[in-house]
């Protein structure tokens, strides 16, 4: 029987990563407590466009398999993770929330999905999205329209809106979206998570719906920046299929939380700064 897990829903990454590894959160309980989350919620939310709860049950187990062998992985190993509907899925269908492609089913895995299997996430399932990622409202006539879990009379901001609504009202602790013109950094702002626009070639894009090829970024969106970090640090770096990803060294973008910010200033116009002490 699974067990109950009070708020695990809200809790981020970072927070229940070392309770996979210690052996005191089960990933199958936590991908159970999160389907039923999902389940709750949906289709009031609209965030998902498909839920694989089998697949994700038999990964979770898969996953619960290694950590008690002693064959962890690291801090997504049993996280459970959703894509947004323009990353490919081997056998899946990738829409761009459309009906144009509606039958559109994927012959392999996007290279930020192989890398996140390869980093032990469990694969949730697909959100929803403005139609080809061409609009901030989070508005689509297609697939419908995803609500902001605070407000459901409010927008979510878009185009990636179902990356952040399940985010934000607990059905996942993180999701991949897609960045061209705030596509990540709106809704993420309007459903209060964290999301991270990386800079461009810094995670590769193959097998990812294009909008505009030169501006697209596929980024990472979360409870908390830290976990924006830990899902970048499994995402980052170059890939043949995309000629644009960065083929510089990769960096754990975590230690910078290990730092203190100090004395810093954001923002501000030289004028004023000559008056600030």
């Amino acid at each position: 029987m699974t067990k109950h897990l009070p708020d695990i829903q809200y809790q981020s990454i970072t927070e229940i990563a070392p309770r996979i590894r210690n052996g005191d959160l089960s990933p199958v309980d936590l991908v159970d407590s999160l389907l039923r989350q999902i389940s709750r919620l949906e289709p009031s939310v609209n965030a998902f466009l498909e839920v694989w709860s089998d697949s994700a049950r038999t990964a979770a187990r898969l996953a619960e398999g290694e950590i008690k062998s002693g064959r962890y992985i690291g801090p997504l190993h049993g996280i459970p993770i959703g894509l947004k509907d323009l990353i490919d899925v081997a056998e899946r269908k990738t829409t761009g929330g459309s009906k144009v492609l509606a039958d559109n089913i994927a012959n392999s895995d996007a290279t930020v999905v192989k890398r996140l299997k390869a980093a032990g996430a469990i694969l949730m399932g697909k959100l929803n999205l403005v139609e080809f990622a061409f609009g901030t409202t989070g508005l689509n006539p297609y697939t419908g329209d995803v609500k902001n879990p605070w407000d459901k009379t409010r927008i979510t901001a878009g185009s990636s809106s179902g990356s952040a609504a399940a985010v934000a009202c607990g059905m996942i602790p993180g999701s991949l979206g897609s960045d061209t013109g705030g596509s990540i950094r709106m809704p993420a702002s309007v459903c209060g998570i964290a999301g991270l626009k990386p800079t461009y070639g810094r995670i590769p894009r193959t097998g990812v719906l294009d909008l505009s090829w030169s501006m697209d970024h596929v980024g990472p969106m979360a409870r908390t920046t830290e976990d924006c970090a830990l899902l970048l640090n499994a995402l980052a770096g170059s890939d043949n299929g995309d000629l644009t990803s960065y083929a510089g060294p990769t960096e754990d973008f975590t230690s910078q939380f290990k730092k203190g910010l100090g004395l810093i200033r954001i923002g501000v116009q030289p004028i004023i700064s000559l008056k600030i002490q």
